[in-house]
């Protein structure tokens, strides 16, 4: 299985596991820097993980990113309209 580094050389196993990557995004920029990391931070990590990545393999991971987002979106619509009607 191939793997791409973080820029301080964590690996991260490309497996289709957005989950995995999202992972150590959060230990590579937030946690490494407690808290404390600017927008600029982060985008520098993830282009710099992107810019490993095939054509496919960036595909793979958009189709996935877009899926997870669109599934916390509906939850969220889903979750103001219960509080909305919860509090008639």
């Amino acid at each position: 299985m191939r793997s791409i580094k973080t820029t301080s050389g964590t690996e991260i196993a490309l497996d289709g596991d957005l989950l995995a990557v999202l992972e150590a995004l959060f230990h590579e920029v937030t946690a490494k820097k407690e808290l404390e990391r600017s927008y600029e931070d982060m985008n520098r990590e993830i282009n710099h993980l992107i810019g490993q990545l095939t054509d496919e393999e960036r595909r793979a991971y958009l189709a996935e990113s877009l899926f997870l987002n669109q599934v916390k979106y509906e939850n969220d619509k889903l979750e103001a309209y219960l509080k909305k009607i919860g509090k008639s």
